[in-house]
């Protein structure tokens, strides 16, 4: 019986002793998770360097052009990781590998949040791509005979712009000039009973001999080689909806509107110095908006 009770004090003992190291032990890494929170917080304040996803044109070249001087000027590095989807800058953003991206319009940003569940935000307007009518067999707006045919892209929201560029060119009339959302169906006057031919954005410039005019958005005119300055006919001024709808953005995640790296992008890409980059290097492609 004796035996038995010191065996139990002995165990209760090391029970003891063992609860009490753990105990310390978890204290210990409690401090040790503290100060590396800490180190980690220090850190993140003494950052300046400031990562964006972008496309590669005219989004990257903008970056790399002249907002990337701006910022190493107020103490900041810029670095610019290119993206040749339209996911992926979204996704490092929302996953917190980028602190911004540069690449989107509005109505594309809110289309994928509601569709990936992200919390994403716009911060800044910066530029936008004017779309132009451009000639076919019709060489000026004049010239447009009865029944011409008229190149159009097939998807909704850029069809909608031609649309509204169409109106703005004095060639139709629709029900509300300001629609986004402005369909064939909403042409409320045709006085030259224009024939549409709606085809994939990116194949409107191919289809251009065919047509007497073609609608076409600006990335793809310039990749046809087409002047938006020299060879359109009419093009979406600065002040238009679709200039305002589409202007591309300076998009964040959301809680990040606020920060300091957020604030030196804005000045940087809404300053003069953009303003005169853009307009001298892209020659109309890409009009400034802010």
């Amino acid at each position: 019986m004796e035996s038995t009770t010191l065996k139990r004090r002995f165990r209760f003992v090391v029970a003891g002793a063992a609860v009490a190291a753990l105990a310390a032990f978890a204290l210990t890494g409690c401090g040790s998770n503290q100060q590396a929170s800490n180190q980690s917080s220090s850190a993140s304040s003494d950052d300046k360097t400031i990562t964006v996803a972008a496309s590669p044109t005219p989004h990257a070249d903008i970056l790399n052009g002249t907002v990337k001087d701006q910022l190493a000027a107020d103490g900041y590095t810029l670095e610019v990781k290119e993206f040749t989807d339209y996911v992926q800058p979204n996704t490092v953003t929302e996953e917190g590998d980028v602190d911004a991206n540069y690449f989107q319009h509005q109505p594309y940003l809110d289309n994928f949040n509601q569709e990936q569940g992200t919390h994403l935000v716009s911060v800044a307007k910066v530029h936008f791509e004017p779309m132009g009518i451009y000639p076919g067999k019709a060489k000026s707006l004049d010239a447009i005979a009865d029944g011409a045919t008229v190149a159009v892209p097939n998807d909704a929201t850029n069809e909608a712009r031609a649309l509204l560029l169409l109106q703005q060119a004095g060639l139709i009339q629709v029900k509300d000039p300001t629609d986004v959302n402005t369909t064939v169906n909403d042409i409320t006057s045709n006085p030259k009973n224009l024939k549409f031919k709606e085809v994939e954005a990116a194949t409107v410039p191919t289809v251009l001999k065919d047509v007497d005019i073609a609608c076409i958005n600006g990335n793809y005119a310039k990749g046809a080689g087409l002047n938006v300055n020299k060879d359109s006919l009419a093009v979406e001024s600065a002040d238009s909806t679709a200039a305002q709808t589409y202007a591309n953005i300076l998009v964040v995640k959301e809680g990040n509107e606020d920060s300091d790296k957020t604030k030196e992008l804005i000045k940087a890409l809404n300053s003069d110095e953009t303003r005169d980059y853009i307009t001298k290097t892209f020659d109309g492609a890409v009009v400034p908006v802010f």
